[in-house]
């Protein structure tokens, strides 16, 4: 039977895999599993999954380059999440091993997560609700109610137009920015620039490349207005946080709210979190069970494909894949 290492921790594994859908694997394949209670450096990663045919991994366990050739026997690396870029695909692909990744299962939660910052740094509710449990009345400031705002959408895939369609059901005008991607009527698109300029809630959904690297910095944030907003939903590596946290002490604009930042993990920068004006949460924009499931129960129809000899949905460098195993029916 085929063998498949499953890279989460205990923990991880609970929370990020589940046990739904590890039974499904576990009736395709023997699954080894992961007990240590940190992510795999590339060493222990070699050691552990020695007799595996496929690895299922966390976003924390990478892929370098000295894997693929430590795992002689090695089919394929199939990421369980979108982002694969510690992993070495080209080093995959010259060691004949396919990688994968999984389709976003989580435009639902990230989305009902933006919307839900808005009204939050609108409203003032975590200040409020943070001065009440301190036993302090919290000062009564004037709102602002998204029916009737502008929201400037950042990078218009699945999330963003999901929270474009969400928006605009809100009573909100929705702009878009994104070379690659078009936006259909009602939305209207509009250039990175003219966005910053005119949108009350700037959402940063763009994807994380070279190209994009520090997208918003100091010239970005001058461009917003003094009563915007700023929300990242995407990586920590699209933000100078510098430039942020200048713009949020010195009023360039009203505030922020992230999910994500530059600690590990992606994780939001302790710094950064701590301003008054920064709402943040611990990068849980996809964990919800809907949302873990479908990203985990993706890999499993991965697993599936591999073992009926076929290219699996997801994967990334099939024309260098061969190291194919035998097929399970054959």
């Amino acid at each position: 039977m085929m063998k498949v290492f499953l890279t989460h921790t205990p923990a991880t594994r609970e929370r990020y895999y589940g046990p739904r859908a590890l039974a499904e694997l576990r009736a395709m394949a023997e699954v080894i599993l992961h007990e240590g209670e940190e992510p795999l450096t590339p060493q222990g990663l070699i050691a552990a999954a020695a007799e595996a045919d496929l690895i299922v991994a966390d976003r924390l366990t990478a892929g370098p380059a000295e894997v693929f050739p430590g795992l002689p026997r090695l089919s394929a690396f199939l990421r369980c999440a979108v982002d694969i870029r510690n992993i070495d695909t080209a080093a995959a692909g010259r060691a004949g091993v396919l990688v994968t990744h999984a389709f976003p299962g989580f435009v639902a939660s990230v989305t009902e997560l933006a919307i839900g910052f808005m009204v939050d740094l609108s409203r003032g509710i975590s200040r409020a609700a943070r001065d009440y449990h301190a036993g302090l009345m919290p000062e009564v400031r004037m709102g602002r109610q998204l029916s009737g705002s502008r929201i400037g959408i950042i990078g218009y895939g699945a999330i963003g137009r999901n929270l474009a369609t969400v928006a605009a059901a809100l009573g909100m005008e929705v702009l878009v920015a994104d070379p690659f991607a078009t936006a259909e009527a009602p939305y209207r698109q509009v250039g990175f620039e003219t966005l910053l300029e005119e949108a009350d809630y700037v959402v940063c959904l763009a994807v994380a490349t070279e190209a994009t690297e520090n997208l918003i910095d100091a010239v970005a944030l001058r461009r917003m207005r003094r009563d915007a907003v700023f929300i990242n939903l995407s990586r920590g590596n699209l933000v100078d946080e510098a430039a942020l946290a200048t713009a949020l002490r010195e009023g360039w604009i009203a505030g922020a709210a992230m999910d994500v930042g530059r600690a590990t993990d992606q994780m939001p920068s302790p710094a950064l979190a701590a301003m008054p004006n920064v709402i943040a949460t611990p990068h849980i924009g996809g964990l919800t069970p809907p949302a873990i499931e479908a990203q985990a129960f993706d890999t499993v129809r991965q697993v599936r494909a591999i073992l009926a000899g076929e290219i699996p949905p997801g994967a990334v460098n099939p024309e260098n894949w061969s190291r194919r195993p035998a097929r399970e029916d054959a």
